[in-house]
């Protein structure tokens, strides 16, 4: 997520995932990186698109994040979120680009895909060229503690095996067809090089 130290935009996220639960959408995991978000969602049965639903969260954050910005008066990332605009979203009226314009998501069907995609989001703060912490469980921004320990860190979220197993019990297809998903879902903001690297 772009500047979200600059912005302190950790809480936005946060945010989106509380309106998620008041729309009956479960959160099985997550973890906010500089500049993405990995987030695993089971969708509840509603009339909206899964694109639809990530599309609308990404352009809360994305106001939230522009506002703290000017409050900040950060106009160097201000100006290179605006010059990130495509032509065609600027004859929409668009100013700034915060992320990018699509995300990528994957169907969580079982268990051993789903906790294989956890494995790989838990340990993104640890590895590469982010070494935002030692171990996963000592990240803020993530649910690795909660699947580690038992505990929550930042954020609290339902663990993904008894969401499998209570759709298995319902009956609940994880399918497109019946608009419910257990789904991974990466989203990355438009400029990653200005993230200033710190979780």
């Amino acid at each position: 997520m772009v500047a979200a130290d600059k912005t302190n935009g950790y809480d936005l996220i946060y945010q989106w995932f509380d309106y998620l639960k008041t729309q009956n959408h479960r959160m099985a995991g997550f973890v906010i990186m500089p500049n993405h978000l990995h987030v695993m969602i089971d969708f509840t049965p509603t009339e909206k698109s899964i694109n639809k639903i990530i599309g609308d969260g990404k352009r809360f954050i994305a106001y939230e994040i522009i506002k703290r910005l000017r409050n900040n008066n950060e106009t160097a990332i201000l100006e290179k979120l605006s010059k990130a605009v495509t032509a065609s979203s600027s004859n929409r009226g668009k100013k700034h680009e915060v992320w990018e314009e699509s995300f990528d998501w994957k169907f969580c069907e079982t268990r051993d895909f789903a906790l294989q995609k956890l494995v790989y989001m838990h340990n993104n703060p640890c590895t590469g060229r982010w070494r935002l912490a030692e171990d996963a469980m000592a990240y803020t921004h993530s649910s690795a503690r909660f699947y580690i320990s038992g505990k929550h860190a930042a954020y609290q979220v339902r663990d993904v095996e008894k969401i499998l197993s209570e759709n298995r019990l319902t009956g609940s297809e994880l399918s497109l067809q019946n608009d419910k998903a257990a789904a991974h879902i990466t989203a990355e903001s438009a400029l990653p090089d200005i993230s200033g690297g710190k979780g």
